[in-house]
């Protein structure tokens, strides 16, 4: 399809960056205490200057109801399913009305799992590792007796193989470690075997290749995670999945979800996704070098295949919000874990699941990076890591 032409939209373009390097993110893209110190981008990112340009564009030319029928709306509608369209031909889907938008993986991930527990005989398995956003709805839904939470993908595949479950979720890559998990594999295992699969995709989609996900049955995504924007994000349904409801009241979204659609988010959202590549680990790799052999740390996942953005690792000493504060007096943003379990005084199932023992977790630290961050700056996070060290071992 065509893009910018009848709507005005803005072709994504390269232009220089923030720091005076080539990339697709504008100068006003990245907004943040300083440059190159932001090291919690699977927390949220900021929205690309191209993403913020289709926003502003949509939000004044298009900022009727899509579900009006006078002229001007028809034209909000019009560019609402040209949007719809784009997406579904990103995840290679030839249906675009298996696109459903959202306000954020997290209602997608609850709708999703709500309606596969319509049945109360339905058995579901899903990792031990899990979004809180997953684990919480799962455990809403179905009672003890019908969850199964594996500890490993063998485990998992011999469930899938062995008839003993209806229902798989598996997430696409760990929030907090970066750890990728064979999605494909067990989504193919899953079709084999007569198993619905739902994958939370929201950490691996805009950092990773899109190939293979739009055939993997339910799949979740969130604008925020890959430059586009709070509060916007979309599910995909399997192919004949047309009793799928998000929620009633309004015809919107093929009836699957109802509710007036936030046009310049999803704008903003899919063209960030259209610009979208995957990074390089060249960086995180000197990092994670660098702290276990001047600082002690030990990494978590480290021989696990994992995101190239992402590094979670156990300090040697001292609880880790005293290195986060004197981190964030240095201008770095780092963080203790997942900023939707950060707070809450719980212990991470993710750390748990590592073998981490309660004090243990109290000295974990995660920090991701960017599409933009340079080896400068992982190198300069490693130095300040250093320089906290010294300072704590030495009160």
């Amino acid at each position: 399809m065509s893009h910018g032409d009848e709507r005005g939209l803005p072709e994504p373009t390269v232009v220089v960056s923030c720091r005076g390097k080539v990339g697709p993110f504008s100068e006003s893209s990245i907004v943040m205490a300083e440059s190159g110190k932001y090291f919690d981008y699977n927390a949220t990112t900021p929205m690309s200057g191209a993403a913020r340009a289709a926003w502003i564009e949509a939000n004044d030319e298009y900022w009727q109801n899509p579900s009006s029928l006078y002229r001007e709306a028809g034209r909000a509608r019009m560019v609402l399913e040209e949007w719809r369209e784009e997406l579904a031909d990103l995840f290679e889907i030839d249906e675009p009305e298996r696109v459903v938008f959202t306000s954020g993986a997290t209602e997608a991930n609850n709708a999703i799992i709500r309606h596969l527990a319509r049945d109360r005989k339905t058995r579901i398995a899903m990792s031990a590792v899990e979004h809180p956003c997953v684990d919480a709805a799962v455990k809403r839904e179905f009672s003890p007796g019908q969850l199964r939470e594996a500890t490993s993908m063998d485990v998992l595949e011999q469930w899938i193989r062995e008839g003993e479950v209806d229902v798989v979720s598996l997430m696409a890559a760990n929030n907090e470690t970066g750890e990728i998990f064979p999605w494909e594999k067990i989504s193919a295992l899953c079709s084999e075997n007569r198993v619905s699969f739902h994958t939370d995709a929201a950490q691996w989609i805009g950092k990773m290749p899109l190939e293979g996900l739009g055939q993997c049955g339910f799949v979740t995504g969130s604008g925020h995670k890959f430059c586009g924007g709070k509060g916007v994000g979309f599910l995909l349904l399997p192919e004949s999945e047309a009793d799928f409801c998000s929620s009633v009241g309004g015809p919107q979204e093929n009836g699957f979800r109802a509710g007036t659609e936030n046009l310049p988010a999803i704008a903003a959202m899919v063209t960030a996704l259209r610009e979208a590549r995957s990074g390089d680990a060249t960086g995180r790799d000197f990092f994670e070098q660098e702290i276990a052999e001047k600082v002690g740390a030990r990494m978590i996942a480290g021989d696990a295949p994992r995101l190239w953005n992402t590094s979670m690792f156990l300090l040697p000493h001292s609880k880790n919000l005293k290195w986060l504060t004197r981190l964030s007096a240095r201008g770095f943003s780092v963080s203790t874990g997942s900023a939707c379990s950060a707070g809450q005084g719980n212990p991470s199932r993710v750390m748990a699941a590592r073998g981490l023992d309660f004090d243990e977790m109290s000295r974990v630290i995660r920090v991701s990076g960017g599409w933009e961050t340079t080896l400068d700056d992982w190198t300069a996070l490693a130095e300040s890591f250093a320089e906290v060290d010294a300072e704590l071992r030495n009160q």
